[in-house]
């Protein structure tokens, strides 16, 4: 009874810390909004210009691989893209309505990732000040208002990933299930969080009630469905293709002329060797032992475990690319 009466008031203190916070929310996104708006009306601009274009080189790829889909083809018909089907779909309005729509979409991502910061802050029992604050950070910050409004994808990631973060730690575990595949099939490397996910979900399943034990079942049998179940009914539409461009290729990778990569000097002398795909492979053996001992150390911070998954997966890259449009 006591145990539940502190449910009951944990939960009625986050609805108190919500409530008190969306008040001061709507003010805060709007600006951010409108700044967001401004870059791409700016981005135009400058498109149209200057030398020097405002646009990410990868959104033209994302609009042309778009367009091939209005036309009934294939998206890997455009040299380079090395996505998913979906964001290509996802991007045909750029075709039919404007060039700029994918930009308003990723734009709109990067909002809705700073509402689910503060979403997941609230439920780590931090105050609704505070919360808004690190929310701010993001809103804000040069960096992801530059990404997102050049044309860059990154924010619909962004979403997914917190979004199951979000149902975890609120035990909405189908819809975690749901929203990590996708995830996954969006880019590979959030797949690494799967580990971090389970120990936590195993201390919860040790803690908790049988109801609990359900649910992690529940998550489990989901997750390993529907991950091979959008890899398989987009491979049925798209195939080897699918398979080579968007997971096959950044195994094989190698960057030696715009890597920021440890492993460039490496791979920079190799190039032409018979030892290069080797080498190439073995590069991924100190992220796979920093990823499993970070998930054992960190897996009850959840959020923050999986920064330091992301930090890592992009520090030992081997590909660490910067680009020019």
């Amino acid at each position: 009874m006591a145990d539940k009466n502190l449910a009951m008031e944990r939960k009625a203190a986050y609805q108190g810390r919500l409530r008190s916070s969306l008040s001061s929310l709507p003010f805060m996104f709007s600006v951010a909004f409108l700044v967001r708006m401004v870059l791409i009306a700016y981005g135009v601009y400058q498109d149209r210009t200057m030398v020097v274009k405002y646009t990410d080189i990868d959104y033209h790829v994302f609009t042309d691989a778009a367009r091939y889909i209005t036309q009934g083809s294939s998206p890997y018909e455009r040299a380079t893209y090395r996505y998913t089907p979906l964001l290509a779909w996802m991007m045909t309005p750029n075709i039919y309505l404007s060039e700029v729509f994918g930009k308003f979409l990723f734009a709109c991502c990067d909002l809705i990732a700073a509402f689910l910061i503060q979403r997941i802050l609230l439920l780590q029992g931090l105050d609704s000040h505070t919360a808004g604050k690190y929310s701010a950070c993001w809103l804000f910050n040069p960096l992801p208002m530059a990404v997102s409004s050049r044309g860059n994808a990154e924010s619909v990631l962004a979403v997914l990933v917190l979004s199951s973060l979000y149902y975890v730690k609120k035990c909405h575990l189908v819809k975690a299930a749901l929203l990590f595949g996708l995830s996954v099939h969006m880019k590979i490397y959030p797949v690494t969080y799967l580990l971090p996910i389970s120990l936590s979900l195993q201390t919860t399943r040790t803690k908790g009630s049988r109801s609990h034990i359900a649910a992690i079942f529940l998550y489990s049998n989901d997750l390993l469905n529907m991950v091979p179940c959008s890899f398989f009914c987009v491979f049925c539409s798209y195939g080897w293709d699918f398979l080579e461009h968007t997971y096959l290729y950044h195994l094989t990778r190698r960057d030696i002329r715009h890597n920021f990569s440890p492993y460039f000097y490496m791979l920079y002398l190799t190039a032409e060797s018979d030892r290069s795909l080797v080498l190439g492979l073995v590069a991924f053996v100190p992220q796979i032992l920093l990823l499993t001992i970070l998930s054992v150390a960190y897996y009850k911070d959840l959020t923050f475990c999986c920064f330091l998954h992301t930090a890592v997966f992009v520090s030992f890259n081997k590909v660490c690319t910067s680009q020019v449009s």
